[in-house]
């Protein structure tokens, strides 16, 4: 199904408020269909953070070979050796937005915006627990199956990727 085309992933890092504290939330689109393909959150928003979103993203794409885009901002966790060591041995291919420029990662800042405008109670979250929970409904339960984006002829990301996997 992804044989066929160059697999572009962005990425980037934003804070969920709860009364507890932040909670950090990374995450994974795949450029092509839209989907959030790994995502990960925590207290932290550090290199283990953007890691684990990482290596959701290897496990939910099964991706072997070599040629995949990885683009994020010039955060550190995307710029520490760990990240780093985790795209070079599997032929990933790292491109870093412009200081300043968050118009080149604008899919993921989009996505952002929504998450927040859509999901976060304007008074944040009780817990990160909750907030935790809220995500994961909101990225597995509802962005990824069954929002619909312009962008895709009005389907969601995983209509578009069906479509896609019949055509090849």
């Amino acid at each position: 199904m992804f044989g066929l085309r160059r697999i572009l992933l962005a990425g980037d890092v934003t804070y969920i408020p709860t009364k507890e504290g932040w909670l950090y939330l990374a995450i994974l689109m795949d450029l092509c269909s839209r989907k959030i393909v790994g995502w990960s959150d925590g207290e932290r928003n550090d290199r283990h953070l953007a890691l684990q979103a990482l290596h959701m993203a290897f496990r939910n794409r099964r991706m072997k070979k070599k040629g995949l885009i990885h683009h994020t901002d010039r955060g550190s966790p995307y710029a520490s050796d760990d990240h780093t060591g985790a795209l070079f041995p599997r032929g990933i291919l790292p491109s870093m937005s412009r200081s300043g420029n968050c118009y080149d990662n604008a899919p993921v800042e989009s996505f952002m915006s929504m998450l927040k405008m859509e999901l976060v109670p304007p008074e944040g979250f009780s817990t990160r627990e909750e907030a935790h929970r809220a995500i994961f409904e909101y990225i597995e339960g509802f962005f990824n199956t069954w929002r619909k984006h312009s962008s895709l002829g009005y389907v969601s990301p995983a209509e578009f990727e069906r479509r896609l996997s019949v055509q090849a």
